[in-house]
């Protein structure tokens, strides 16, 4: 079996598939993506709605995960619950070091709420609660609120930016979880 054959991507809203977010180490083009998407005219491998979790695939099955302009379609502003189970599904069928690629509308942009189909905004601060670190940091010195009894999953934040009123992102999924392995070597 080839490395391409073996690396694995999922394409999210694959109706609209635009260029990767360049990383080091990740390649320019995908190499044989599975695309998602829930509509079926856009004929993508897998039809499915976002909001329905778990995804259809196995445990650590992705290299890669791409989703742009598409996150930002699903859950509601404030639905914490929601928000966390998402990205720990993401998280559980990513690969260890997986990387989850996204892009949405920056907050300042104005299609942030004036796409009618757009229910909540992802800023780079919405992933500070991703990150099992930032909670050993921040909890009882900063207003950051402690979510580890509903989220135990673990992304470092690992490149934010955004440019044309568009936020871009890549998170890697650490497992374990880095406050795991320090829990048990203390």
């Amino acid at each position: 079996m080839t490395k391409a054959a073996e690396y694995r991507e999922l394409v999210i809203g694959s109706g609209k598939r635009i260029e990767k977010i360049l990383y080091p180490g990740n390649a320019k083009e995908f190499a044989s993506p599975v695309t998602l998407d829930i509509n079926p005219d856009h004929r993508p491998d897998v039809i499915w709605d976002l909001e329905c979790l778990p995804l259809p695939f196995q445990d650590d099955t992705f290299n890669e995960i791409h989703a742009y302009e598409a996150l930002e379609h699903t859950g509601t502003q404030g639905d914490h619950e929601f928000f966390f189970a998402q990205f720990s599904d993401f998280w559980r069928i990513l690969k260890s070091d997986g990387l989850l690629f996204g892009s949405s509308p920056a907050l300042n942009s104005p299609w942030v709420w004036g796409d009618p189909g757009h229910s909540r905004v992802i800023t780079p601060q919405s992933f500070v609660f991703l990150d099992q670190m930032q909670y050993e940091k921040q909890i009882g010195k900063t207003a950051m609120s402690d979510y580890r009894y509903i989220y135990s999953a673990d992304f470092e934040l690992i490149l934010s930016q955004e440019r044309d009123l568009t936020s871009f992102y890549a998170l890697k999924a650490v497992k374990p979880s880095r406050v795991k392995v320090l829990a048990e070597n203390t």
